[in-house]
């Protein structure tokens, strides 16, 4: 099985969400830094010098050409003999596995997780990014960082926005919404002659707008640096319970051929809106020329705000590897140094947004359009789906409560305060 760089976007915090096992208290169990040895290298070592040998893991990426041009970079390192691993199928449980037990991958990606800093099984890469950390979005670097320290460097940008056909709503007298009230009342206009008004998956929206549904009242999963529930207000079961109207008014398309991951929805015409990923612009664009547009998702009042999710795997180095000032290197060079690459990782294959700002700007493909639009939201309305400190158990009680409320029509003041007690209770653990 083949993956998107989507797919750790497909519901709220899957991405982000860790099985920490550290004990509450004054002791979060972290074992410090990696010993002098291994500080970091500032470049490749003297050309007269043996190379050491690294090997650097991506998970399959279902874009055509990316594994040619990741083999192509690591060929074109100076610094060591990089081989490059594609590791198809459960690639996250993969990356778990191997921290626990090996040296091997030196490098790797994924989206760094709290028990792997407190287990000591990933390295700091804090002097590596140090030169260039202002030119990332604070939310795509909150993805990889713990306690203040980043250990991944985001390699390319993913993110979600409301995809909606132009000429529908103008024949229905809709402007395109700008509050969640607006997209709710827009839904129901546009429902008639065989054509729902909004999709976003076939759970109703459960997966993927519980985090657009907070950041929509102006909270999210936590807050004060990670330390809080960021959801323990009365406006989040508000927020929530709009996604219940949404599901009980027969606007919503359900029991689509393909989820919400997938334009096909939108392009069939089953739906005059449709909440989906960026990398899915090439083809609506095929498909409907202009007549389409995107937004975020919508704020829910004037004390609210609109939003869109990013998502971003990182480049990592493997605190067992037996090379890590030299992993460090070869990390520096290809996310930091080699720009050109970079922005070909993330505009050639696919279509995503640059980790890096200054790199958007430079990228033909966003630069007209719904994709400038899009860029333009990835840069002032991003947020963090989840993050290393949201844990699965925090995760599973939110959504089971998003469920509820969505699709039973529970109470969204007691779902959400139960989902707020777990969430607790998980911080309690990590932190004491």
């Amino acid at each position: 099985m083949q993956r998107n760089r989507r797919s750790f976007l497909a519901l709220a915090g899957a991405g982000a969400v860790s099985a920490v096992a550290a004990a509450c208290g004054s002791n979060t169990g972290r074992q410090g830094d990696p010993p002098p040895s291994t500080a970091y290298s500032a470049g490749p070592p003297p050309s007269d010098a043996p190379k050491v040998t690294l090997q650097q893991w991506y998970h399959a990426y279902g874009e055509e050409g990316v594994q040619e041009a990741v083999k192509r970079y690591a060929a074109n390192y100076p610094g060591a003999a990089v081989t490059v691993q594609w590791n198809p199928g459960d690639y996250d449980s993969k990356i778990v596995t191997a921290l626990q037990n090996s040296k091997v991958p030196d490098v790797f990606e994924a989206q760094v997780k709290i028990d792997w800093v407190r287990q000591n099984q990933v390295v700091s890469l804090d002097d590596v990014i140090a030169p260039v950390k202002s030119d990332f979005s604070p939310a795509v670097l909150a993805a990889q960082t713990v306690e203040g320290k980043v250990y991944g460097i985001p390699q390319a940008i993913d993110t979600q926005v409301l995809f909606y056909r132009k000429s529908l709503l103008q024949a229905a007298g809709v402007q395109p919404p700008q509050t969640v009230d607006e997209l709710i009342d827009a839904a129901a206009k546009l429902t008639k002659d065989g054509v729902k008004g909004f999709f976003a998956g076939n759970d109703g929206g459960v997966g993927v707008l519980t985090g657009p549904l907070l950041w929509s009242a102006g909270l999210d999963f936590l807050k004060n640096g990670n330390r809080e529930v960021g959801f323990d207000d009365p406006r989040a079961a508000t927020a929530l319970g709009k996604l219940h109207t949404l599901n009980a008014n027969g606007s919503l398309l359900l029991g689509a051929p393909a989820d919400w991951s997938d334009p096909g929805a939108f392009i069939d015409g089953l739906t005059a809106m449709q909440w989906t990923g960026l990398w899915n612009v090439p083809k609506i664009r095929s498909a409907f020329g202009d007549d389409f547009g995107v937004l975020p998702f919508p704020r829910l009042d004037a004390a609210g705000a609109p939003s869109v999710p990013v998502g971003a795997y990182g480049a990592m180095v493997n605190a067992k590897s037996a090379h890590v000032a030299e992993a460090k290197a070869f990390v520096k060079w290809l996310w930091i140094d080699q720009t050109q690459n970079q922005l070909e990782f993330a505009t050639k294959f696919g279509f995503h947004v640059p980790a890096r700002q200054s790199l958007a700007g430079r990228a033909d493909s966003l630069k007209s359009g719904p994709a400038a639009d899009a860029a333009r939201f990835v840069k002032e309305n991003s947020h963090l789906v989840g993050g290393p400190v949201w844990t699965q158990q925090a995760n599973t009680a939110l959504s089971d409560a998003v469920a509820k409320i969505a699709k039973e029509g529970a109470d969204p003041v007691a779902q959400t305060k139960t989902a707020v007690e777990i969430a607790k209770a998980e911080l309690k653990r990590l932190f004491g």
